[in-house]
């Protein structure tokens, strides 16, 4: 299938031309026409599967153009109505101020050539630009949660006219403790709307939030192209704690590697590694939820210009890089929940490129290992690197199950799971699995690695990324 056979206008296959692309992925074939008829829809999709275009396409089309047979001859839609004075027709819902940032970027890109008027509203800038460009009229409003209620609060957004609500990434947004938020912004809006719902999984949680606003929903449910098992090679090396920072250092110098997102699970620890990198001559910036918009907003720039060579990001602030071709994650700290691990290594291996992702593991560690390998259903490569062999053989006192604060590893044991639960800092998109802010150091597990044989693998670099049109 191409895009010339969704049915979308000359200038949005101008745009989509422009932008390198002739295919659509299965996620955009098979929500497009959902989408452009006018239904409700619930989508499974991972990030990395292209499901922004997925929904923005259909919405510049039905804001742009009457209803289009060729989308679904059998349901027609009703366009979507231009502005008439200030509100919004469309309102996309997002967890983070990056992935704002990103999908306002794909309207803009998309809608290049429409006129379509678009505004993305986050927290940690200032509120008045974005209240001056809302008094002149926006067609498609991107925002987080809290920086819209904010709005609403001062009646600075009109939500009455919205006719399309998407929420993305609906099982972060109960993982940050925004459904309370999502719940008062929906009731600020008009009952007959069309509602769209992504998640990267399908928890109770979200069948729940999915059940009480969408109507007849087509689903649509598409893993990867190519799963992250296929697209990433994943690798690990065991080392002391201690030794990290010198054995990334090693790495980075062996292998003369130039754009690697390094994850951590603290703000505080993200700020040290990318001191100790810039002290040893590798440029690097932190990414997290105390850095200003500003700040944040150059660190990606650089990241992704090539001016740095390593971004050193907790997991929250991490969700809205999208690079197609990055080579290469390394997990400095595993994350808590094994999910995230997922979520982490799908920063790479996008758009059907290659990709590798190496985790620096401890003895510290060893639970959050084998949640991850039993999420994967498989073990990790691992190997110990020549000058660097671990030497700590028991977990240290801070990572026994009695020290306070501990926390599970895995979210499936965290019974009663709720919002409350995970409420942070939602201003500055917190994580109580860690991330941004917030709570951001875990406990650790309690069983030893467990017998292990040393596998070759654990440093090799990721082959070439060639991205896919």
């Amino acid at each position: 299938m191409q895009f010339t056979e969704l049915g979308l206008s000359p200038e949005l296959l101008r745009a989509i031309g422009e932008q390198g692309y002739t295919t659509p992925t299965p996620i955009q074939a098979q929500a497009i026409p959902h989408v452009l008829a006018g239904r409700d829809l619930e989508a499974l999709a991972q990030t990395g599967t292209g499901k922004t275009a997925a929904f923005v396409l259909p919405l510049l089309q039905r804001l742009t153009h009457p209803a289009n047979p060729v989308a679904n001859p059998a349901t027609p839609s009703t366009p979507l109505q231009r502005l008439t004075h200030t509100a919004p027709r469309v309102l996309v819902l997002v967890p983070t101020r990056e992935l704002a940032a990103q999908v306002q970027e794909s309207v803009r890109l998309y809608g290049k050539h429409t006129g379509i008027r678009s505004l993305a509203i986050y927290g940690g800038v200032g509120v008045n630009p974005q209240i001056q460009t809302l008094r002149r009229g926006v067609d498609i409003l991107v925002a987080t949660p809290g920086r819209l209620l904010d709005h609403l609060s001062q009646r600075t957004v009109d939500l009455s006219k919205v006719q399309t609500l998407v929420l993305d990434e609906a099982d972060r947004m109960f993982d940050m403790g925004f459904i309370n938020d999502i719940r008062k912004i929906i009731q600020r809006l008009p009952k007959q709307r069309q509602n769209l719902l992504f998640s990267a999984t399908f928890a109770p949680e979200v069948r729940e939030l999915a059940h009480a606003i969408l109507n007849n929903p087509a689903l649509v449910e598409v893993a990867r192209r190519n799963a992250p098992a296929e697209l990433v090679a994943q690798s690990v090396i065991r080392v002391d704690q201690a030794q990290k920072k010198d054995v990334l250092l090693h790495l980075f110098q062996a292998h003369g590697w130039h754009q690697v997102l390094v994850f951590c699970r603290t703000k505080h620890g993200a700020d040290a590694l990318s001191k100790k990198l810039d002290q040893s001559g590798i440029r690097s910036a932190a990414l997290h939820g105390n850095k200003s918009q500003n700040a944040r907003t150059r660190a990606l720039a650089d990241f992704k210009s090539g001016k740095i060579a390593a971004l050193v990001a907790t997991d929250i602030a991490a969700r809205g890089i999208d690079i197609d071709s990055l080579p290469r994650v390394v997990n400095f700290e595993l994350p808590n929940v094994p999910e995230d691990y997922i979520h982490r290594i799908g920063r790479t291996g996008r758009a059907g490129s290659s990709g590798s992702a190496l985790s620096l593991v401890s003895i510290d560690e060893r639970i959050q290992l084998r949640d991850i390998e039993r999420l994967l259903k498989r073990e990790l490569d691992t190997s110990i690197l020549p000058g660097f062999e671990p030497q700590q053989t028991r977990p240290s006192p801070a990572s026994s199950p009695r020290s306070p604060g501990h926390k599970p590893a895995s979210s499936a044991n965290r019974p009663g799971r709720s919002a409350a639960n995970q409420r942070s800092n939602r201003r500055t998109g917190s994580s109580a699995h860690g991330g941004a802010s917030g709570r951001e150091n875990g406990g650790t597990g309690e069983r030893n690695y467990g017998p292990r044989t040393s596998r070759s693998g654990g440093a090799r670099d990721a082959k070439p990324a060639q991205r896919s049109r």
